[in-house]
């Protein structure tokens, strides 16, 4: 690679973005950031071109956010406590367990998931989650730990965290379905307010 600290300076906000999400630690995520950078640059003989640059960085910082969480995790406090959680399910589903409404069609998850403006959205919607959900988020989906990994890191039990999955999965889909998809996903509907002239 013939400029790769140029290009490191180029991808670090990026890098930053990803890491904070993540972390909800701005230090830690400099840390993680940096330490992503160093390794770059000390083997850069591992960046085979078999993918963009980004992604061989992002594979990289990827391995140091997993080592953030376990240096950390002890410093970490999780709660389930979530009455918002409790609420969002009562609105979006029935006694039964059922939508109350059905979802909308959201297309073809492939061609959404290309577009940029897309990931911005599913990005801000990420950063709205209560810390706690969005970090658990983020540890399972984008980090792919698993299950035993999460809940030894975080000290919860496996049901306490599949709740906590599941609440953060309804709030980004509610969140998508409003600043995405342009339809609240909450049912039913109050009724219309007549509009005064």
């Amino acid at each position: 690679m013939t400029d790769l600290p140029a290009l490191l300076e180029t991808l670090r906000p990026q890098l930053l973005r990803y890491a904070q999400l993540q972390l909800r630690n701005p230090a830690w995520a400099e840390d993680a950031v940096s330490e992503t950078m160093l390794a770059a640059l000390e083997k850069p003989e591992s960046f085979a071109g078999r993918a963009q640059p980004k992604t061989w960085l992002i594979g990289i910082l990827k391995h140091k956010l997993v080592d953030q969480v376990r240096k950390h995790s002890r410093e970490v406090q999780v709660s389930i406590d979530d009455d918002d959680g409790q609420a969002l399910e009562d609105g979006l589903f029935d006694e039964g367990g059922h939508f109350r409404e059905t979802p909308a069609e959201w297309g073809d998850p492939q061609a959404v998931v290309g577009q940029t403006q897309f990931i911005k959205v599913l990005d801000a919607c990420v950063e709205k989650l209560p810390n706690q959900l969005g970090r658990v988020f983020l540890m399972r989906e984008w980090l792919e730990l698993d299950t035993d990994e999460i809940c030894k890191e975080l000290s919860v039990t496996p049901t306490n965290l599949w709740v906590m999955l599941h609440r953060a999965r309804l709030r980004l889909r509610e969140c998508l379905q409003i600043n995405w998809f342009g339809q609240p996903a909450l049912a039913p509907s109050a009724p219309a307010k007549p509009k005064t002239r």
